[in-house]
């Protein structure tokens, strides 16, 4: 679908959902033409920066097992820092999706817990942990081809892909 630049874009998006609606395609990012109001591509790739960083997958998972103090979660998650582990804590809280509690005990009690929504991401992130386990070897083996092509200059023989890898290893020539 192609939409020509419009002023009004209420109304590009009413021609999209008709379009979307004729041909019972939905486009499930939301991102599919040049045309698209962009507005969604962004908020998906800010969701995505803020669960998709190094520290966010561990806080989440360590949070699923329940409320937990900082100095807990520091020594649970591993090699992270304690102004890291302060800064993805600050940012999921802004988000919604961690709950932090501070207890009037002297010396302060400070619990973090996820949010109802910042538990429903436990199920997708499974999901993503699935998915990356099930094509580690497929993309390890496109990483190692690419590799090989840019030191070589010039395309190298395909590689020898298993019978069961050769569906989810797609290399172009």
């Amino acid at each position: 679908m192609h939409i020509s630049v419009l002023n009004d874009q209420k109304c590009a998006c009413k021609e999209r959902e008709k379009e979307v609606a004729k041909t019972h395609i939905a486009d499930p990012i939301g991102c599919e033409t040049a045309d698209d109001d962009h507005a969604r591509c962004k908020a998906l790739g800010q969701v995505l920066d803020r669960i998709g960083d190094k520290w966010t997958i561990g806080v989440v998972g360590a949070l699923s097992k329940g409320p937990i103090r900082f100095n807990s979660l520091l020594r649970l998650i591993g090699g992270v820092s304690h102004r890291m582990l302060t800064l993805t804590l600050r940012g999921l809280e802004q988000d919604g999706l961690v709950k932090r509690t501070v207890y009037p005990t002297v010396p302060p009690k400070v619990e973090y817990e996820l949010t109802e929504m910042g538990g429903s991401l436990i199920g997708p992130l499974e999901a993503l942990s699935l998915w990356a386990q099930e094509h580690r070897p497929a993309i390890e083996a496109a990483r190692a081809f690419s590799a090989a092509h840019q030191k070589q200059g010039a395309a190298p023989a395909r590689p020898v892909v298993q019978p069961a890898l050769r569906s989810t290893l797609a290399l172009s020539a």
